[in-house]
């Protein structure tokens, strides 16, 4: 860490920096930045770090990114993003968050919103209301009717499912990991048989218009149960990440509450989602892209194994056999 680097973090994690003159500052780091939390904002700073799927490695990439972050997440959260906030250099060498001088970063602000309320907590206390997420299904439903439908072929779309499913066998299937390669070919056979079988569903979901730009990464930390639902932080680095099933999203997020031992939260959201849209997809196919996002998260899970110092490995191994294991179960509940 240079000695830039390490001046903005000090500067930021003092209380006094900030305009709401908070009485602490909670610093929290993700894999792609450091967040900081006052009592009623949140202030995210990129990390300047390259990988094959985004560079922030300057700051007017950093810039771009933080107002395209903005942007994106006003769709699902729109008085909850408040802007981006330059750092700035005086003429006497100190930094400041916001003013005038040489800008060095730049930051996105936030409302921060109440911890009780996110679905990730409310799942693990058991206080979860059916009401509440009958209408979080009908904002993601308009939010979906709203967008635009992808301009792609039904030949390119399963094109790009079969390049993932191989993507992910090649990585969990490194020896550096020491997972099972049995396991990982017979999950990418069911997967790849299931779209080769069943080409017809994949082009009806093209034709129906139902590949979209969504969130890209709709968990339950992500999702605030307010009075009117709010899903931050979306996937906004990469737009290729973001284009997909509408119900390959809303089943992503139905089995990231199966992981938290709350399944019937899931079906909840996808029964009320066919309600408020009209969408009627089988079954199987939701099965088959919880089990292509189970093995995704596998995959991030193993990754962290490679250059993150702040959890033991074993946490991680864990968890990629977690989500492998809901990964095998989704492909047999799917079929070939």
């Amino acid at each position: 860490m240079d000695a830039s680097l390490a001046a903005k973090l000090d500067l930021l994690g003092r209380p006094g920096t900030y305009p709401e003159a908070p009485a602490r500052v909670e610093r929290v780091e993700t894999h792609m930045s450091w967040v900081f939390l006052t009592a009623t904002h949140v202030y995210k700073l990129k990390k300047p770090v390259r990988y094959p799927y985004l560079d922030f490695g300057t700051v007017e990439a950093r810039r771009l990114d933080c107002e395209l972050e903005v942007q994106l997440n006003r769709r699902l959260a729109t008085d909850v993003y408040l802007g981006v906030i330059p750092l700035v250099r005086d003429s006497n060498g100190h930094l400041h968050l916001g003013g005038t001088g040489e800008t060095v970063d730049w930051l996105v602000q936030m409302r921060r919103l109440p911890a009780q309320r996110m679905l990730d907590q409310l799942l693990r206390s058991g206080a979860v209301e059916q009401a509440e997420i009958i209408q979080l299904a009908r904002r993601l439903a308009r939010f979906y009717a709203e967008a635009a439908a992808e301009a792609i072929t039904p030949a390119a779309y399963r094109q790009g499912l079969a390049e993932r499913i191989e993507d992910n066998l090649r990585e969990l299937g490194s020896p550096e990991f020491g997972l099972d390669p049995d396991q990982m070919q017979r999950l990418a056979g069911l997967q790849l048989s299931f779209l080769q079988r069943h080409a017809e569903l994949f082009d009806a979901r093209v034709r129906q218009h139902r590949i979209v730009e969504g969130h890209g990464d709709l968990r339950p930390e992500h999702v605030c149960l307010l009075a009117q639902p709010v899903v931050i932080d979306c996937l906004e680095f990469n737009r290729e990440f973001r284009i997909l099933d509408t119900v390959d999203e809303l089943g992503y997020l139905a089995l990231e509450c199966e992981r938290l031992h709350a399944p019937q939260v899931g079906r909840w959201l996808l029964e009320s989602y066919r309600e408020a849209s009209g969408d009627a997809p089988p079954d199987a196919l939701i099965h088959f892209y919880q089990s292509c996002r189970a093995v995704l998260r596998a995959k991030l899970a193993v990754w962290h194994l490679r250059d993150d110092g702040r959890h033991p490995p074993g946490r991680w191994l864990a968890t990629a056999r977690d989500y492998l294991d809901l990964a095998q179960r989704h492909a047999d509940a799917a079929g070939s």
